[in-house]
């Protein structure tokens, strides 16, 4: 059955291929192609999950080889697929909810006349996301990585035509672009320090070299010192590509694109690609410390900056991105605390997956009501409308809260109880990361119960008369209701018992067990106390009380949370600007340095030319006097060296 691993990607690939390249003839029915081609995918996931599954753990790690893709020099890259509860784990979430999206999208996207378009670009995601995935070397990962990037920009500035925000969309989409491929140069950097000091870029070769016990064909193991230059530069690939501090300002204007779009990047692909990287790449920073901890301390500080940005933005989906932002950060502090915390990141990555894919695609049936507004003032009352979107985003908005028994709860506070375990050395580290992982989850609780109540509640709607707001189509909400359920009971059903936990085992290895330096129901009962009364802040703030239609100036916090705390001013201050001097300076030397030094020649040239050209009159009278001159200075010459050898 693993020869069926192939075609997790290839039916993908086939369906964006002809969809891309079919023309016009598909387009009656080219998004029912895009939808089997997604499903057929996830059928051949579920088929190999549970063969999976009915193995034992040992051997549930595959590497399925397929052919050499290229051998120079001393680098011989096979490609191949790697299956191993981990990557199926990612297989199973971006097949399942990317066919959901995709159903979705065909009544989303059903008056657009480039449909089949879209749905040829979502296929190229799909099958960009599983080959980063499946990958068995970090090569043929940047591949799918390279992949997941140009899908991404191909999608959000997908309607940059025809619209008003046409610009907007297709400054996003490159702004997407360009921010991660500052991130990829990392990945690249880190390929590049493997192969000087491993020879190979395979994971067989890499990570056991980076544990230390010799297996594999590695020439030589990873020490500490490069071991931390490699953990860095992968973590700046992952900020890159999850969008953490500092390269996470693309995130919110990606929502330019289509909703379903936001939905397969924040939940099934391109954001948790950063993640896997770092959960995959677990041997590596293990075997250095500090790059350990500068992971943890960038999934802290995005963890509250996606968090506090969410508080002050009306624009749902931008809201929403904020959130993703936030719980990525979770994930990523996570990561970085090591065999106690990758399961964790992992299992929060799949309940993630569902209830804010649950989320966005509820924000586009709402915008779907209300003829694309995403303006959340102009919101309020829609619960009667819009009962099943209502429900759905409900259970979301319980799973993200972490409220039990809903899914947030089982993985976020596995994560919270992680980042309060006790580290050798360094005791202020449990208090810091675990105070901070608690604050979060207070922070999240206010602006979802906000986003949840401006959207649904309020004491009156704020729609104009010409809105009549209404449900979509069953391909619409049926996807909902999925979601919803994975939202509700995902995380029940694998955090009971350390299932989930034990599935990943022979991937991150065993955590040894330690006792928080807080009981366990000291913490649960915190967290949850906190986003109780997070929650009911914002429910007194946005449900009780009038939301004003316009937007008060507030406080010099939400001032600066609603421009994503001046990160674009940073930016532009700190890197955009030397870049344009340094161009500029380039530009300068290039033109008034290179170019006016090699004009300068052959104006030089010229000159001694036009001398020697005035010579050449064409006169026999002044040959004839030029050629006595030239006798007449020989002589003298002569003269002067004859009497110089005889004064000697």
């Amino acid at each position: 059955m693993i020869g069926l691993a192939p075609w997790l990607v290839g039916f993908p690939l086939i369906g964006a291929a002809i969809l891309l390249l079919g023309g016009k003839a598909t387009d009656r029915w080219g998004h029912w192609l895009g939808v089997l081609a997604s499903a057929a995918s996830a059928a051949v996931g579920f088929i190999l999950m549970f063969r999976m599954i009915g193995t034992v753990p040992e051997d549930r790690s595959v590497d399925h080889h397929l052919w050499t893709w290229l051998s120079a020099g001393g680098l011989d890259v096979d490609l191949g697929i790697r299956l191993d509860p981990l990557s199926m784990t990612f297989v199973m979430l971006v097949t399942f909810v990317g066919t959901l999206i995709h159903v979705y999208s065909v009544a989303y996207m059903d008056h657009d006349p480039h449909r089949r378009r879209f749905f040829g670009y979502l296929n190229l995601f799909v099958a960009a996301m599983l080959t980063l995935v499946l990958a068995d070397s970090y090569l043929l990962l940047f591949v799918g990585w390279e992949g997941v990037g140009l899908a991404s920009y191909l999608l959000i500035g997908f309607w940059d035509t025809g619209r008003p925000s046409a610009r907007e969309n297709a400054v996003a989409a490159k702004k997407a672009f360009v921010m991660n491929r500052i991130g990829d140069m990392g990945l690249i950097a880190a390929m590049a320090l493997m192969f000087s000091t491993v020879g190979s870029v395979s994971f067989a070769d890499v990570l056991p070299a980076a544990a230390g016990d010799g297996a594999g064909s590695a020439t030589a193991l990873i020490s500490p010192a490069v071991a931390t230059a490699i953990g860095l530069c992968l973590l700046l690939a992952a900020c890159g590509k999850s969008a953490q501090f500092p390269l996470q300002a693309w995130l919110g204007d990606a929502m330019a694109g289509p909703t379903p779009v936001s939905a397969l990047i924040h939940a099934a692909t391109m954001v948790t690609a950063g993640v896997y990287l770092m959960v995959r790449s677990g041997p590596i920073l293990e075997a250095a410390p500090t790059a350990q901890l500068v992971v943890v301390i960038v999934g802290a500080v995005t963890l509250l900056f996606g968090a506090v940005v969410g508080t002050a933005k009306d624009d749902i989906k931008k809201a929403l991105a904020a959130s993703t932002m936030s719980q990525i950060g979770y994930m990523m502090l996570a990561a970085g605390l090591g065999p106690a915390g990758y399961a964790f990141a992992i299992f929060h990555l799949l309940t993630h997956g569902f209830f804010k894919a649950g989320l966005f695609l509820g924000a586009g049936s709402v915008m779907h009501a209300m003829d694309d507004q995403t303006d959340m003032r102009r919101f309020g009352g829609l619960s009667r409308f819009l009962p099943i979107t209502w429900i759905t985003m409900g259970l979301g908005w319980l799973a993200i809260l972490g409220i039990p028994p809903f899914s947030g709860f089982w993985s976020k506070d596995g994560i919270i109880e992680a980042a309060f375990m006790p580290v050798e050395g360094q005791p202020w580290r449990a208090w810091v990361f675990g105070t901070v992982a608690v604050l979060g989850a207070a922070i999240t609780a206010f602006y979802m119960t906000r986003l949840f109540f401006m959207t649904f509640g309020g004491r009156r709607p704020r729609w104009t008369e010409n809105q009549h707001p209404h449900e979509g189509s069953p391909l619409m909400w049926w996807p909902l209701v999925f979601l919803g359920v994975g939202s509700a009971a995902l995380g029940l059903v694998l955090g009971v018992g350390g299932t989930f936990v034990t599935w990943l085992e022979p991937v991150v290895g065993h955590a040894e067990h330690h006792e928080p330096v807080l009981p366990v129901p000291v913490i649960i009962g915190a967290t949850l106390t906190v986003v109780v009364l997070g929650a009911l802040l914002a429910f007194r703030m946005y449900a009780m009380s009038l939301v004003p239609e316009e937007a008060p100036r507030g406080s010099v916090l939400t001032r600066a949370a609603r421009r994503d705390l001046y990160q674009d001013a940073a930016n532009e201050t700190l890197v955009l600007k030397p870049a344009h001097g340094v161009a500029r300076l380039v530009q300068v030397g290039d033109r008034d340095v290179v170019d006016r030094g090699w004009s300068l020649l052959p104006q030089t040239v010229s000159w001694f030319g036009a001398m020697f050209r005035k010579v050449q009159s064409g006169y026999v009278r002044s040959y004839a006097a030029g050629m006595a001159g030239g006798v007449l200075v020989i002589a003298a010459v002569v003269w002067l060296v004859s009497g110089l050898g005889g004064a000697q």
